[in-house]
């Protein structure tokens, strides 16, 4: 519990004084002031004749008529006190009420100047307290001073993402050797983006960036920006920027990124924008020679501003997607290379479809355990069997299949590699947990192109309708993404039958795209039916794969 301090318990004590007075003195005036209603001679003279008046009390200006229930006033000149000083007994007090009234006047003044001077206090030491902690925090909340890491993990040690490492090996020859690329005047991107869901390995891959250059890290998280003082979050990046160029070749690492570039809009936040902007400001006043490299990471890429993704900044960007079962295979290789086991590396790829590197990470630690438990020097199969659904509560973001599920899959995904293919809609690869179609990146489009589009995205849900005769969950995206395309088509581009936007129009081109893949499907059930064995297999196709099927259907 915070300890209050001495002086302002004084101070508290004094404005409650203050209240506690100007609150009797409030009290007083309301009980004693002179509450006596004024009257005319006629309304005296009415009273007196009902005979109301039990007594009569005079001050200098007033006789008061007092009755049973209320007492009333008029002035001395206005009637004739003869017969009513007979009659009634008669009180004489000089000055009544406004003496009083001056007296609780002055008291209630007083209390107030008081209780004003009280609060006027209170509030400068508040503000001098305020300014005194803002000091006091500004000093305890310096950031730590930044500092490079010589990293020393390799691409040996990370397994898989072998398309990965090929796109960021000319990155890692611009740091070992900058003085080539200056020979021939080549700017290599200032940016790099590395795009994946959680725990697929962004940090690690950047790590081995460093490593094989051999150059120093910086390594910041975007939350470590965002300061609750104006004005920290700007500075810290400007202080990261220029340590990075004193030490040049170098490699500065913003984790989360989307933390600090999240896109800027409705909800304003002015701290996070003035960091963004050093952000923007630090990477456009690159020279291209400086031998700095930004590589940023986010699973939430539709959340950055685009700013940040305008050309000149994160100009390359990396996808990094679940590992597929060669990767899976690679990486169990690598985590189970220290450890005594008798394992089929390809039969525990297939039960962790889904699985990214740090769940494989956990469940291969967890299946050291269990065995260990069972008092056995040796990892077998059945450890990792016994561990599988433990790590799945315990990481309840990734998707497995059982044996059904992954079949369903298969058909589903197949039909979409060969409908692409079929429609010439480039993709890297479509698998069991994977689409990856490529973006396009023309500036005019055709209608015919976006509705091919629109047909690669229905193709597994009238694959598993033709094939089990039941719809699933797992068209969710895809259905989503078809109707997005044909509303755009409608609505932005106007490519229906008439200007204006109607939704009979969208429900038919999605109708009509389903029916043609429903049709192309009854008629390449082979080849269908091949691309999901293909898959089933390696878990993954290729555009050129799934070529290769074709042409040899056909």
């Amino acid at each position: 519990m915070k300890k209050i301090e001495p002086k302002f318990r004084d101070k508290n004590f004094k404005i409650i004084i203050g209240l506690i007075v100007a609150l009797v003195a409030l009290v007083l005036f309301a009980l004693f002031r002179d509450e006596s209603k004024p009257i005319t001679a006629a309304e005296a003279s009415k009273i007196y004749k009902e005979n109301r008046i039990e007594k009569i009390v005079l001050d200098d200006s007033y006789i008061y008529l007092v009755t049973k229930d209320k007492s009333y006033k008029i002035y001395k000149g206005s009637i004739n006190t003869k017969i009513l000083f007979q009659k009634y007994p008669v009180e004489v007090v000089e000055n009544r009420g406004y003496l009083l009234e001056l007296i609780y006047l002055f008291i209630i003044i007083g209390a107030f100047l008081l209780l004003f001077r009280a609060m006027k206090k209170s509030r400068s030491d508040e503000l001098q307290m305020l300014h005194r902690e803002a000091e006091h925090a500004e000093e305890i909340s310096k950031p730590e001073e930044i500092k490079a890491i010589e990293s020393s993990v390799k691409f040996s040690d990370v397994a898989g993402i072998k398309d990965v490492k090929d796109e960021l090996e000319e990155i890692i020859d611009f740091l070992r050797v900058p003085e080539k690329y200056k020979r021939l005047d080549i700017s290599l991107p200032k940016g790099v983006l590395l795009i994946g869901p959680p725990g697929v390995g962004k940090t690690l891959i950047s790590k081995a960036v460093a490593g094989e250059a051999g150059v120093p890290f910086f390594y910041q998280s975007g939350a470590s920006f965002v300061h609750i003082y104006v004005g920290m979050g700007a500075k810290r990046v400007s202080e990261l920027f220029k340590k990075a160029k004193q030490m040049a070749p170098s490699i500065i690492f913003i984790d989360e990124i989307d933390s600090v570039g999240k896109s800027r809009g409705e909800f304003r936040n002015d701290e996070r924008e003035a960091t963004l902007n050093q952000l923007l400001t630090e990477m456009d006043g690159f020279e291209d020679s400086s031998g700095v490299i930004v590589i940023g990471a986010t699973n939430k890429v539709d959340m950055l501003d685009e700013a940040l993704l305008r050309s000149g900044r994160f100009d390359r960007r990396i996808h990094i997607s679940l590992p597929d079962k060669y990767d899976r295979v690679k990486t169990l290789e690598l985590y189970l290379a220290n450890k005594p086991h008798e394992v089929n590396l390809d039969q525990v790829a297939k039960m962790t479809v889904g699985f990214n590197s740090a769940a494989l990470s956990t469940l291969t630690n967890e299946a050291a355990l269990h065995a260990m438990r069972a008092e056995r020097r040796v990892i077998l199969i059945n450890d990792f069997v016994a561990v599988k659904d433990k790590v799945l509560l315990g990481k309840r973001k990734i998707m497995s299949f059982n044996d059904e599920e992954r079949v369903i899959q298969a058909v589903y995904q197949g039909a979409k590699a060969l409908i692409a293919t079929w429609f010439d809609v480039e993709f890297d690869r479509i698998g069991i947990v994977t689409t990856r179609i490529i973006e396009q990146d023309h500036e005019i489009v055709s209608k015919s192109q976006i509705v091919n589009r629109i047909k690669v995205h229905l193709a597994g849900s009238a694959a598993t309708q033709r094939e089990y005769k039941e719809k699933f969950t797992n068209a969710g995206s895809d259905i989503a993404q078809a109707k997005s395309l044909a509303r755009q088509l409608i609505e932005n581009y106007s490519m229906g039958e008439h200007f204006s936007s109607d939704a009979s129009e969208i429900e038919s081109i999605l109708q009509s795209a389903y029916d043609d893949v429903s049709t192309i499907l009854d008629k390449m059930s082979d080849t269908h039916k091949k691309i999901t064995k293909y898959i089933l297999d390696e878990e993954n196709i290729t555009h050129e794969d799934t070529q290769e099927i074709i042409r040899e259907i056909f």
